[in-house]
Formats: structure tokens, sequence, C-alpha cells
């Protein structure tokens, strides 16, 4: 199966890059022709806007759009008009709740797997839980909806979902929980999915050869732990899981995650209090990970790319961070599984980058966290 999945990765990669795609969104309004950067300069393009709140996007094989608003509506884009697809799951739009994120089966396309996968806060007993669902696309509507995962404990307040996907190549979901908030520690408890990365099969359950599968102690799902709030996620071309995690007051993190890894929080942090600005718990504690690298100043991640596509060359290998409440687009330079560098490539231009894709296409796109956000296509100039 690993095999199969890998083959079916680089031949759909080589159809891609190769040029073969066919792409009916077209560009509907040119933002800024020229944005200069070190190893490319290029244009914004505006192709779709009027979105409440956009959290993720994903591309269809078609080239249309899906995209996610955290109050409930899923919207497809088609040649710069929007429909809103109806029979998508409940949320709990409450706070930073709602709709979250979108990704497509690896596999999608080829009618068996033709599966959407969405992630959202749910309401139950106790407060709300990030859960995950399925469905597929008919006309208008989603069909066959159903919600394949839920965390394990229901609480309050409505922050600190997570909640980002991203496939691995052996075909199993990554899908980040944050802490939820209140209790920090619960991101140090392995019997709590709370402030933690799971490793999940394409129907939601537990893969045999996770870290705690079948131990007297732990969460099977959990693949890492000790993570406060990531909203980004993307895995590189070397198969390398990469995640950007919202700390407190400073010190956000980009984290390189592996199998059974502590990444700290509450207790190893760069970050403070938001009320004191103490410091929270130590710099570094023996057996808790440390960042790969820390983001200046406030950054606020959310959304993040891992770029191997040929219309960006200089960019191949590298990873953009989206921002919040910094409003940049930051290229990660990355060598050999370390950060060596940065490069500021937007700054206010757009706003809040809530996330931030690799389309199908090759293609960079980007969506703006505001009451009116759009979806954004970077196009390097010749």
């Amino acid at each position: 199966m690993t095999n199969l999945l890998t083959s079916v990765w680089r031949l759909g990669r080589a159809i891609v890059l190769s040029g073969v795609f066919a792409t009916t969104v077209s560009a509907t309004e040119v933002v800024e022709e020229n944005v200069q950067s070190e190893r490319h300069d290029f244009r914004i393009v505006k192709l779709a806007g009027g979105f409440k709140h956009p959290w993720g996007v994903a591309q269809l094989p078609d080239g249309r759009f899906l995209v996610t608003e955290r109050g409930g509506r899923l919207a497809l884009v088609s040649d710069g008009e929007t429909e809103y697809l109806t029979g998508v799951p409940e949320v709990s739009a409450v706070g930073q709740g709602g709709l979250l994120d979108v990704v497509l089966h690896p596999q999608y396309g080829d009618g068996e797997h033709d599966w959407i996968y969405l992630t959202y806060a749910s309401a139950g007993d106790g407060g709300t839980a990030t859960a995950l669902a399925r469905a597929r696309l008919a006309d208008g509507a989603l069909a066959d909806l159903e919600q394949i995962f839920v965390q394990d404990r229901f609480s309050s307040p409505g922050r600190h979902y997570g909640s980002r996907l991203a496939w691995r190549r052996d075909g199993t979901l990554m899908m980040t929980i944050g802490d939820r908030g209140v209790d920090r520690l619960r991101a140090q408890d392995i019997n709590d999915h709370a402030g933690s990365v799971l490793r999940l099969t394409e129907t939601g359950a537990t893969p045999a050869d996770n870290p705690f599968a079948g131990k007297e102690k732990g969460l099977g799902e959990i693949f890492s732990y000790g993570n406060r709030n990531i909203q980004g996620l993307a895995v590189d071309a070397e198969g390398r899981i990469w995640a950007s995690e919202h700390a407190a007051r400073t010190g956000d993190e980009l984290n390189l995650i592996e199998p059974g890894v502590n990444y700290g929080w509450p207790k190893a942090t760069q970050s403070k209090e938001y009320s004191s600005s103490e410091p929270i718990g130590e710099t570094s504690v023996p057996g808790m990970r440390e960042a790969r690298h820390i983001y200046s100043g406030r950054f606020a991640p959310s959304g993040l790319a891992a770029v191997d596509s040929d219309r960006f060359p200089g960019w191949r290998g590298n990873l953009l961070a989206g921002g919040l409440g910094s409003e940049k687009l930051l290229r990660i330079i990355i060598e050999g599984g370390e950060v060596k560098g940065t490069e500021t490539l937007l700054e206010g231009q757009l706003g809040r980058i809530r996330d931030v894709r690799q389309g199908r296409d090759g293609y960079i796109y980007l969506l703006n966290d505001l009451p009116d956000g759009g979806l954004f296509r970077l196009e390097p100039l010749e």
C-alpha cells in the first residue's frame, strides 16, 4: 500500500509540474503587479472575495476551489463565481470555533477516493471538541457526510481548536488539536487529545504503528504532544512534517514533528503571559524538543506550505508561513531539515493571512481572515 500511494503521489506531482492541468479559475483583479523578493518577483491576483472569515482552501482537480468560512459555510469557487454548498456539518461557530480546515484525499479524482475532509468545532456535553468529517461533492451539496473522528473530551471555552490537516505519503492523515485554552497541562497528558498532533487512517481509525497505539498509557491516535495550538501544517518533499504553532505572547514556533516527541508546552517555551509578560515555564527542559525556529515578535502563525513547484524554482524546498497579527507571508529557508534564514515576502498587503497552500497547478494560494476575505494567487513574473 505504501509503495502504491507513493507512486500515485509522484505521478500526480509529475502531471502538475509538466503542465497537464486544467484550470478554470481566471484572474479577476491584480492586487499588486510587482512584488520584489530575493529569488522571485511575483504579482498578487485576487480570484474571489466576499468570504466571511475564510479559514481553509483546497483546489479540486478541475481547478475549482473549496473555501471554508469559520461561520459554517463551504464555498465552491469557479471562474470567480461563488456558490455555497448544502450538506455541510453543523458547527459551533463561537469564539475561534466553526468550520476550519479542508483537504482532499490524495487520490481524489479516481472516483473511489473522491473524499473531502473537513475539521470543525462540534458541540456536545461539556462544551465543544475538534472533529473530523468526510463527504463527497455532489451538485451544489456535500453527500455521504460522515463524522469519522472527534477528540476524546468536550470542553470550554471556544478557542484553541487547531486544526490543520496534511497527508503523509504513506496515506495517513495528520490532524492538529489545540490545548483548548484553559488547562495548559492538558497538552502534557498523553491520555488527552488536546495539545497534540494526531495520525489517522483515511477512515479516521488509528494506525497500528502510532507511538502509543496498543500501549497501556496514551491515546493511540496521538503522534506528538506538548503542542499549544498548531494552525499551520505541511509535509515537504522529503516527507518531513512541519508545524507552525501559536504560543501565547511572542515565542511562536516552527516545529519538525516526529513520532512520540514532547514539544514542551507549557513547561518548555519561549512565550510569555499575556497579562504580565512573565515567562511561561522554562526556555528548555530535558526530554522536551526545542523548536526549529522561533518567529520574531507576535507573528501569530496560520497556514503553512511546503514549496516543490517548478513555477517557483528559487523557493523549492522552502516553507511559506502566513501570519495573522503580523500580516506577513514569510519564506523560511530549509537546508537539511534546519532553518537557515527567512525572508519577508508580504507585510500588510493582504491583512491577516489565514491560509497558505501550494495548488495542484503549482501556484501559491492565500486566504486572508477578514469579514470580507478573499482568495489570492501568487504568480511569478518572467
